[in-house]
């Protein structure tokens, strides 16, 4: 078929299908599809005929499980239940040398468009906006996405869940949403726009083009139950409409990424699995895996990482409160992953009760390899242990908390060691742990004699070309006049039934956060960068994956030559993807953003009742390492109270409310600890409450509180730790504390706590930074990275 991209009337970009196509017999169309033509007097009416999939067309269902690692489903060695993706296993394929980006947000990118994601504008994850093309943070135009594709060839197109493709300035309901997933080809999206939520309280779900209004989530929500859900109804409502139609299903998980969070039932199950610590669970799943055939007998596992800053420590050299937090934090992990599994086997329960399984293309992988984000100690408290704080005293304190909705926890990095199995390092790196990930695909009417190991090289940027290839679509070359980018991948469509076809992927590289890696024809160079030194060939190890995959024996210093030829590949593959400038590890790029960015999201802003929550990285933006003001203009009458102000969640935020007769001022420090201001009595009668955060620096805010002007005596704070650098991760609520509360107490005794008075308006007054401010350091971060370019 011969195609090009257009954009309809509803801004959409899509595929426009010419005479020959899957429609064929309709006549060529432009614009919005399904318009109904000009009818002349006494002639023959001449309708539009929308675009119809092939007579027999397949369902395509692709889903990508979070931080998933190489090691975590039972069919690729794992000991949690995974009886449902064991099954797909056995009706499929299981690929054993299968990679992806280092990182989520560049993944998804290339999963859906067949870019190396530099190219497609998604060189890191979507929250940040340097400038430079590689980094846009959102989908360039100059690609089709699967969806756009898929829909306008006749299927319905359907996402659940995470999307983060849109830098994290154009998430507010002010938008743009060009890079929302409507505009991206999806017909319909129920999910989060940002990298991850809480599971138990959503902090902003968005179906379609609108967030979801959320005061209070049941007892018993689930996130991932929740877009099980939805994607059944997707399936349900399109075969009930047209049964003809085929449909596209992206599931994006939300899980396994951080926060770990899981049902207590689920829990119980591993509540007792995981006290041999990673050690032993590496050797385990290794041994597994060995029996399984997943790696040959003559493969080595990767001894513990020993690498400076990435180091795991012997599961025996702990104390023994330290085995029994971490094996918790694993235990709510696997619960996650054990979740995945049955909600899977719900959606394929549906499929085969529609008799749609046998002809449903499905395919699973990983959007990056195990996550080392809780570093060596795990955390309970996600958002203040990205900024390097530890506290094991005060996670053990709530051990049982973790998995719960008070809890944001990670698991330490041993973990992620283990899950990695049998490979080195973590997600991030560009060393196998980072990218190698498990991968299914099952298509029963066309995959004669499931269960079968495929082990051709393969990249995330082959899986759009296989699909399109699979259902007899041709890659789209145009949108308009505009010639559209080629895709990096191929298709691998070959190896459904013939395990000997050679892999079409011969050459790859890979980038992040200056670590990279470049592969040729089983040949790898690969480095481990060290933040703030010079980039070079010096860093560069050679290995042979077809003797030596889990990367162990460091042929460098024996072929020089061989490592000169391919960096000098990386160096042009570079050029070639807008890999360029690399990332010296000074941070810059999260902190440098357009000048717009202070003027539209830095001043002050008055917020009526009733409006939505306030998107997350708007609202940080008015508190951010600064001094702010608040003034909250309300009436309260005798016996009123009520939440008047809130921003945050249980991974930290601060919350103003009156209760008693009383306003009281509370801030939540994100690992449990609630402080609050002692009690000030207020009169009936209509006041301005003005709430003072100053930042002296340090990390931390004083807090005073002014009624009508006049300062309170004794209504203070100091030393209030300041929320960044992603908390308060809930934006901010007037008149009550939505989904996830800032206080529990108030949330146990209230729900969510709507003010009983009066509120006028709440104004936000954005002050100077802290002194110490990584706002003021962005001219000293530029020069530092200067030094290594």
């Amino acid at each position: 078929m011969v195609a090009g991209v257009h954009q309809n009337e509803s801004g959409c970009g899509g595929v426009t299908p010419v005479e020959g196509g899957p429609s064929a017999g309709s006549r060529a169309y432009e614009g919005f599809r399904g318009r109904v033509g000009r009818t002349v007097a006494g002639s023959e009416p001449d309708y539009q005929t929308p675009p119809l999939a092939p007579d027999g067309a397949p369902n395509v269902i692709v889903m990508l499980v979070d931080d998933l690692g190489y090691s975590d489903l039972g069919c690729f060695g794992s000991e949690i239940a995974t009886p449902n993706l064991d099954a797909l296993a056995e009706r499929g394929l299981r690929y054993t040398n299968f990679h992806v980006t280092p990182m989520c947000s560049p993944t998804r990118a290339s999963l859906l468009t067949g870019l190396n994601s530099h190219l497609a504008g998604i060189g890191h994850v979507a929250h940040s906006d340097s400038g430079y093309p590689g980094y846009a943070m959102e989908l360039t135009d100059r690609a089709a996405t699967a969806a756009e594709v898929f829909r306008d060839n006749g299927w319905d197109t359907a996402m659940v869940g995470k999307w983060h493709l849109t830098k994290d300035s154009n998430c507010s309901d002010a938008g743009p949403r060009d890079s929302w997933p409507c505009q991206k080809g999806f017909d319909r999206f129920y999910g989060i726009l940002d990298g991850f939520t809480n599971f138990h309280h959503p902090h902003r779900l968005v179906q379609d083009n609108s967030p979801v209004e959320v005061d209070t989530y049941p007892d018993d929500y689930y996130f991932t139950d929740d877009l099980t859900d939805r994607a059944i109804d997707m399936i349900r409502s399109t075969k009930a409409s047209n049964p003809s139609k085929p449909f596209f299903l992206y599931f994006s998980h939300g899980a396994v990424h951080a926060p770990l969070h899981a049902k207590a039932t689920d829990i119980a199950k591993y509540a007792d699995r995981y006290h041999g610590g990673w050690d032993l669970l590496r050797q385990e799943r290794f041994a597994r895996m060995q029996a399984l055939g997943i790696v040959g007998p003559d493969v080595e596992c990767a001894p513990r990482n020993t690498e400076v800053g990435s180091d795991v420590a012997a599961w025996e050299d702990l104390t023994d409160d330290e085995r029994q937090i971490y094996a918790r934090y694993m235990a709510v992990y696997a619960a996650m992953v054990d979740n995945v599994d049955q909600n899977f086997g719900r959606l394929v329960d549906e499929l085969r009760a529609m008799d749609q399984l046998d002809n449903t293309i499905i395919f699973v992988t990983s959007d990056n390899g195990a996550s080392r984000e809780g570093e060596v100690e795990g955390t309970t408290g996600y958002f203040v242990h990205l900024l390097g704080e530890t506290d094991v005293a005060a996670d053990l304190a709530r051990v049982d908390e973790i998995g719960g909705p008070t809890t944001t926890p990670h698991y330490p990095r041993g973990w992620a060691m283990a899950c990695n199995t049998p490979f080195r390092l973590y997600k991030i790196n560009t060393h196998a742990g980072g990218h190698q990930v498990s991968t299914l695909l099952s298509w029963p009417d066309r995959i004669a004699g499931g269960g079968a190991l495929r082990d051709q090289y393969l990249h995330v940027t082959d899986v759009m070309p296989t699909l399109l290839d699979l259902c007899g679509l041709e890659q789209p070359t145009h949108r308009g006049q505009d010639e559209l980018l080629a895709p990096a991948g191929t298709s691998f469509a070959a190896t459904l039934t013939d395990p000997t076809a050679p892999s079409a992927h011969r050459e790859q590289y890979y980038e992040m956060l200056g670590h990279r890696g470049y592969y040729r024809d089983g040949m790898e160079i690969v480095s481990y960068h060290r933040p703030m030194t010079e980039f070079g060939d010096h860093e560069f190890a050679l290995f042979d994956l077809r003797s030596d995959p889990t990367e162990l024996h460091d042929l460098a210093g024996d072929q020089p030559d061989v490592v000169a030829e391919m960096a000098a590949a990386w160096q042009q593959s570079a050029w070639d993807n807008q890999v360029f400038p690399l990332d010296e590890g000074s941070g810059l790029k999260f902190l440098d953003r357009p000048d717009w960015i202070e003027d539209a999201f830095d001043g002050e802003v008055v917020i009526r009742p009733g409006t939505p929550t306030l998107e997350r990285w708007r609202s940080q933006r008015l508190i951010w390492v600064r001094s702010f003001e608040v003034d909250i203009r309300c009436t309260v009458r005798a016996g009123d109270e009520g939440i008047l102000l809130a921003h945050g969640d249980q991974g930290g935020g601060y919350v103003v409310w009156i209760e008693d007769g009383s306003v009281r001022i509370g801030h939540n420090d994100g690992r449990g600890r609630f402080s609050e201001t002692p009690p000030s009595a207020i009169a009936p009668g209509d006041h301005v409450l003005t709430v003072h955060f100053t930042a002296p620096g340090g990390n931390v805010w004083d807090v005073a509180l002014s009624i009508g002007g006049a300062r309170v005596d004794g209504i203070t704070a100091s030393g209030w730790s300041v929320l960044f650098p992603m908390a308060p991760f809930e934006g901010i609520d007037v008149g009550s504390d939505r989904r996830s509360p800032v206080s529990w107490r108030l949330y146990e005794a209230h729900g969510s706590f709507p003010f009983t008075g009066e509120i006028e308006s709440v104004t936000y007054r954005p002050g100077d930074p802290a002194p110490d401010s990584p706002a003021t350091l962005v001219e000293v971060l530029r020069q530092m990275g200067a030094t290594y370019e």
